[in-house]
């Protein structure tokens, strides 16, 4: 009841919040009739308002329960012992000594995938816009890996990189690049390289897809103009090019770290953090705290400070990039 109580109110000053600052907008309020330019004005956001409230109501109770549960002692395996602990749950994670080693991880893993995404999905994307025999076939082989599941991903890379009977290790050796086999998944530092190399094969047509998407949109005569005019190559990419597609690049850069920095289903299918936490993320390590030692109390303290650390980074990265005066998406 009081957790029911709790989310009405959440409820309350969320709606509370958006009528102030749909207020602070419009003006002072004046008791009037609303005119066309105010209505135009209110229009989008009546327009979300719906999504925005299913949101809430999906969302909005875990969120709390999530903030509740990050300040209590709340330990399936001590059910009796469950209790409000004030901050205890943040002390005891950043005293935890394989913490700076899960935040380095993180912040590696999720700047190497996203950096390898984007990099070959941009690449795919400029080599796909021009017409040649087999386009078609090739564009569905590209896109492929965007259909498969993270499950079934992490599964295809942990037997491809198996230290014993995996098909890496067998290639290498054939082709006498290696004198042994490598046990990819049991070195630390090399456990951490396979989840990365699995995230960008899997994330690459979600790049490929949105920046062919924008290329595609580029008027042909801004090039032949600017052809004209004497642009090489890399004057014509630098020039036409990535101003037109910026929008696209700052939104699928922001939405592709996002799912990167929270996904945590490769790591654990493929190496599960192992060995010794030299592969574990925060996302990961919070999976192994909530549903391995069955502390969600810790657990829920890392997810509020993951969700903290996303908020922060998407307000900067916002900010940075000026997306504002970017264009349209």
């Amino acid at each position: 009841m009081e957790k029911l109580i709790l989310y009405l109110v959440f409820l309350i000053v969320i709606c509370a919040g958006i009528f102030l600052w749909m207020h602070n907008r419009q003006g002072h309020f004046r008791p009037r009739i609303l005119t066309n330019n105010v209505k135009a004005k209110i229009e989008p956001y009546l327009f979300i308002l719906p999504v925005f409230i299913v949101l809430l109501l999906m969302f909005g109770n875990p969120l709390i329960n999530s903030f509740i549960l990050a300040f209590e002692n709340y330990k399936l395996s001590a059910p009796n012992d469950i209790r409000f602990n004030g901050v205890d749950n943040f002390v005891k994670l950043f005293s935890d000594s394989d913490i700076l080693l899960v935040i380095k991880n993180s912040f590696v893993y999720v700047f190497a995938s996203v950096a390898g995404q984007f990099l070959l999905g941009l690449t795919l994307a400029l080599a796909l816009k021009k017409n040649f025999r087999g386009r078609g076939i090739y564009q569905a082989i590209v896109f492929l890996p965007w259909a498969f599941s993270a499950f079934v991903t992490g599964l295809m890379f942990r037997w491809s990189f198996n230290g014993e009977y995996g098909v890496v290790n067998d290639l290498l050796l054939k082709f006498n690049l290696l004198t042994e086999r490598i046990a990819w998944l049991g070195t630390p530092g090399i456990s951490l390289l396979v989840v990365i190399l699995a995230m960008i094969w899997m994330g690459v047509p979600f790049f490929a897809i949105m920046n062919l998407a924008a290329l595609q949109s580029i008027p042909a005569e801004v090039y032949e103009a600017c052809e004209i005019d004497g642009c090489g190559i890399v004057k014509k990419f630098f020039k036409i090019t990535l101003p037109y597609i910026k929008p696209t690049i700052i939104t699928t850069l922001l939405l592709r770290t996002i799912w990167v920095f929270n996904s945590f289903d490769l790591i654990v299918v493929i190496t599960n953090g192992g060995p010794a936490s030299t592969s574990q993320t925060l996302p990961s390590y919070m999976y192994t705290r909530a549903f391995s030692s069955y502390d969600f109390g810790l657990a829920s303290a890392l997810g509020i400070i993951l969700l903290l650390v996303l908020v922060v980074y998407s307000v900067v990265f916002l900010s940075v990039t000026n997306y504002n005066k970017a264009g349209d998406f």
